[in-house]
């Protein structure tokens, strides 16, 4: 069975490129009928946020990438590792290190003045001497001294590290029994019975020293993907103004995730010239194999687009259940539907949705004075009280095109156009100059509703 899984650290907020790969794997896994996994790696305790972790469960809650199984905390799995590491050092597969700070900053000082590379010199790998008693070793395993780590991965092809540049006798496990990343991210990968890891190609300096802990442990290797990463629009590395933020800032900022989710496939992969994919033809056609080589560039503008598509496109229950997450319940009003659909065009993202539907439910307790000064001046107010009772003495008035037949009735007897009458119904109604067509606001919002928001303002003598 194909599983893949997504491993965030809890040290900060879940960003947009850690969704992209949590996607990606989601996306793979579920392709081929395998399990997408969720893992929490909470091994440094110093640095972990309790609210970060909650933070990243939001995040998948809100876009919908479900994972399979409950969440795996690293952090209670420390009892594993520990046995893992008395396993290498039981086989001499791994050894303790009685280096000092002293003698750490003395073989650095040494190396950079030889222009070499920093790393450790294994001067403990076969140490046969009397053990320092003021040391508190760390354990470290023993990597291959020759040759070179090769594997093929998905995006890149075929990927060789030479050992004596990119591999030491690196640390597994800190003075205080602390295990370190890349021991325990290969120990929990094969023990999860991971296949395949999809993750940002910075992982791929990480990727011999797993390997060495997968030999060392005789476990599977799995396949490796690893991805470009997610620049700003000069190819610089993407910051918070970019776009770097919050996952669920998006979610404030009015973006739908159906539509972050397609905005993130596109950056990196693509099906022809296709912008558009909703989550099943997401799942038909990915494939990681299929994604650039290149890093992708972050186009908001573009995002902006495709979440006014699916405003644009999305059944009216999904947005009213969305405007219900942004406090604003629609699921009584009676004329949802043609709200909604008069509104969608507009919006560009759900904030402004939901601010053009309050502007018109909600009646307005004051008016933009621009309007005002701009287009009830002279007679206007006498008009719209004249239309006011004209539309009283028609009683019930429902439909857009009864409310369009009493006002061009009432224009033709007085030899007036509509741009007479539109602009102040529009104030009276809204409280501005601007909405979507009057007839049909003049329906949603309702005959008596109309009557009363028209009195007001004519009340008011603005």
């Amino acid at each position: 069975m194909l599983v893949t899984r997504f491993a965030p650290s809890p040290t900060g907020y879940l960003h947009i490129g850690g969704l992209r790969t949590a996607l990606y794997s989601y996306l793979w896994a579920k392709k081929n009928s395998g399990k997408f996994l969720l893992r929490i790696e909470d091994t440094d305790l110093k640095r972990n946020s309790k609210e970060a972790a909650l933070a990243i469960e939001e995040a998948f809650r809100w876009t919908g990438l479900s994972h399979d199984g409950d969440i795996t905390y690293q952090s209670e799995r420390f009892d594993i590792y520990k046995k893992y590491i008395k396993q290498l050092l039981d086989e001499g597969k791994a050894y303790y290190c009685y280096m000092s700070q002293d003698e750490r900053d003395a073989l650095y000082e040494k190396q950079k003045a030889n222009k070499e590379r920093t790393k450790y010199d294994g001067r403990y790998r076969d140490f046969q001497g009397e053990v320092p008693s003021d040391i508190e070793p760390v354990v470290r395993i023993k990597a291959p001294l020759e040759g070179e780590i090769s594997f093929k991965d998905g995006v890149k092809g075929e990927v060789k590290f030479d050992v004596k540049d990119a591999l030491d006798d690196f640390v597994i496990a800190r003075a205080d029994g602390t295990p370190l990343y890349n021991f325990v991210v290969a120990v929990d990968d094969a023990l999860m019975g991971v296949t395949e890891v999809i993750r940002g190609d910075d992982h791929l300096s990480n990727t011999p020293k797993q390997i060495v802990v997968y030999d060392a442990l005789g476990f599977k290797i799995p396949k490796f993907y690893h991805v470009p990463m997610i620049l700003n629009p000069s190819g610089k590395k993407l910051s918070k103004r970019d776009g770097a933020m919050d996952v669920m800032e998006y979610k404030k900022e009015g973006i739908l995730p159906e539509a972050l989710l397609n905005f993130l496939v596109r950056l990196g992969w693509s099906h022809g010239d296709q912008e558009i994919f909703s989550m099943s033809e997401m799942l038909e056609l990915f494939d990681p194999n299929e994604i650039n080589k290149s890093a992708s560039a972050y186009n908001a503008e573009k995002l902006s687009w495709i979440n006014a598509h699916y405003i644009k496109n999305l059944p009216t229950e999904r947005l009213v259940e969305v405007l219900k997450e942004y406090e604003l319940d629609l699921s009584r009003f009676e004329k949802k539907e043609q709200l909604i659909d008069l509104l969608r065009d507009r919006a560009k993202d759900i904030n402004e949705l939901k601010s053009m539907v309050n502007s018109i439910i909600i009646e307005p307790n004051e008016y933009d004075q621009k309007a005002v000064e701009k287009f009830l001046k002279d007679d206007a107010l006498e008009i719209l009280e004249a239309f006011n009772k004209e539309l009283k003495s028609k009683g019930e008035v429902t439909l857009p095109e009864d409310f369009k037949e009493v006002a061009n009735n009432f224009l033709e007897k007085r030899g007036l156009k509509l741009k007479h009458l539109a602009q102040p119904i529009r104030i009276a109604i809204v409280g501005s100059a601007v909405s979507p067509s009057v007839f049909d606001v003049l329906s949603i919002v309702g005959y008596k509703d109309v009557v009363k928001r028209i009195d007001n303002l004519i009340s008011r003598g603005e």
